[in-house]
C-alpha cells in the first residue's frame, strides 16, 4: 500500500532571499542612507528651521487667526476679554454682500483688473518686442528707464502723479491750457479718478511685464524665426504663429502675478484720493483696512478672505485658459 505525500508549506524566505527576488524582479532595493547622508539632511533642516518658524509666526498664525475673526464677532474691545467673543458663522459675510460700500469697493477693484490687467501686459509685451528687435542704439537706457518705476516707492511716485494733477497748478492742466483746454479736476471727479489710477499702475508696472517678455523673446530660437521666414511668413504671421506660442509660460506668470497684486491694490487711493471722491476709487483691500480701523476685526477679516477667494478663482481661471490653448 502506497502513501501519498503530502507538500508542506514552503520555507519561508530569509531576507537575503527577498533581496535577491526583488534584484531579480528589477525592483529597486532600499538602502539605508549613509551617514554623510544624514548629516547633510539635519543640516539642511537645520537651516531652513528659523524660516519655517518665522514663516509659521508671521504668516500661517495670522492668516488662521484671521479665518477665525472672520466667523466670530471679535471687535477692539474684546482684546481685553477674549472669552466674549462669540461664533457667528457666515453673518459677517452675509453682511458684506449686502453692504453697498463694500459692493461699490468691490466694483472698483473688478474695473481696475478688468483694465489694469490687459493693458499692462499688452503694454510690457509691446515694450519688450520694441527693444528686442526695434530699438538698437541705447537700448539699455530704454531698459532702465521703463522698469525705473518698478523699483521706486509707490507712495512717491503717488504724491509726484497727485502734483502734477493739481487742478490749477498742475504740470498735465497747465499744458492742456496751451491749447486752450480747461484740464479738469482730475482726482476730485468720479469720471476720472479711478481711470486715472488705472493708468498710473499701467505705467508703474509695465517694467516687470517687460523684463519677464523681454527674456522670452531672446530665448526664443532664431532657426523657427528664419524657417517661418523661409516659408513665406510675414513679421505679423511670425509673430502669431511661431513668437507667441513660445512666450505662453512668461505670459501666465506675468498675468498671474500682475493680477495679484491689481486684486490687492492699495496704495494709490489711500495716498491720492483716500478712496474717494464717493467711494470711486475704494478698493476691497481699503475697505478691510478701515473697518479694522473702526474696530471692527471681524467684518475686516471676513472683508480680506473675499479678497483672497478672488484671487484664487483668478488665479484658477488664468492657468485653465493657458492649459487650454495648451
Amino acid at each position: 500500500m502506497s502513501h501519498t505525500r503530502i507538500p508542506g508549506p514552503p520555507p519561508a524566505m530569509t531576507p537575503a532571499v527577498r533581496v535577491r527576488a526583488k534584484a531579480a524582479l528589477g525592483q529597486p532595493r532600499r538602502t539605508a542612507p549613509s551617514p554623510a547622508a544624514r548629516r547633510q539632511s539635519r543640516a539642511a533642516w537645520t537651516l531652513a528651521l528659523p524660516f519655517l518658524a518665522l514663516f509659521a509666526v508671521f504668516m500661517l498664525l495670522p492668516v488662521g487667526w484671521s479665518l477665525l475673526m472672520s466667523v466670530t464677532d471679535t471687535k477692539s474691545a474684546d482684546l481685553r476679554s477674549p472669552l466674549a467673543v462669540g461664533f457667528v458663522g457666515l453673518d459677517n459675510y452675509v453682511r458684506l454682500f449686502q453692504d453697498p460700500v463694500f459692493f461699490t469697493a468691490l466694483r472698483n477693484t473688478c474695473v481696475f483688473v478688468l483694465f489694469g490687467l490687459p493693458l499692462t501686459l499688452a503694454a510690457g509685451l509691446a515694450a519688450a518686442v520694441v527693444l528686442d528687435r526695434g530699438i538698437r542704439r541705447f537700448r539699455a537706457v530704454f531698459r532702465v528707464g521703463l522698469y525705473l518705476p518698478v523699483v521706486t516707492s509707490v507712495v512717491a511716485i503717488a504724491v509726484v502723479w497727485k502734483t502734477l494733477l493739481e487742478p490749477r497748478s498742475g504740470l498735465v492742466n497747465t499744458a492742456l491750457g496751451w491749447f486752450g483746454v480747461d484740464g479738469p479736476a482730475w482726482l476730485a471727479d468720479t469720471r476720472f479718478a479711478l481711470p486715472v489710477m488705472i493708468v498710473m499702475a499701467v505705467w508703474r508696472n509695465l517694467g516687470t511685464v517687460m523684463i519677464i517678455m523681454l527674456a522670452g523673446l531672446q530665448g526664443v530660437p532664431r532657426s523657427l524665426m528664419e524657417a517661418a521666414d523661409l516659408d513665406g511668413a510675414g513679421p505679423w504671421q511670425r509673430f502669431w504663429r511661431v513668437t507667441f506660442p513660445l512666450l505662453r509660460p512668461a505670459l501666465l506668470l506675468t498675468s498671474v502675478t500682475t493680477g495679484i497684486g491689481y486684486l490687492q491694490f492699495f496704495d494709490e487711493p489711500f495716498v491720492m484720493t483716500n478712496g474717494g471722491p464717493l467711494d470711486s476709487t475704494l478698493s476691497a483691500t481699503m475697505f478691510s483696512y478701515r473697518q479694522f480701523g473702526y474696530g471692527n476685526y471681524d467684518y475686516s477679516s471676513a472683508a480680506s478672505y473675499v479678497v483672497f477667494m478672488l484671487i484664487a478663482a483668478l488665479t484658477v481661471l488664468q492657468f485653465r485658459v493657458m492649459r487650454e490653448k495648451d
